[in-house]
């Protein structure tokens, strides 16, 4: 059975920003010292992750709208 949780709006963004930037998700994390999993609950909206979320919209530049 496959629990993969559908990318939300948000998570589509990073998504996009990261594929920009060039920089995989592990890397991203690495150098900005969020969780992984805090990255992936961000993505996949399995989890508010409220004090990553604003840190991640302002590294990646992402708008509001998708806040």
């Amino acid at each position: 059975m496959n629990r993969k949780q559908p990318v939300t709006s948000f998570g589509w963004a990073i998504k996009q920003r990261l594929a920009e930037l060039q920089m995989d998700q592990k890397t991203f994390c690495e150098c900005y010292g969020i969780p992984p999993s805090r990255l992936s609950n961000l993505i996949n909206g399995t989890r508010k992750a409220t004090r990553y979320r604003k840190q991640v919209a302002e590294l990646l530049d992402i708008p509001e709208y998708f806040q």
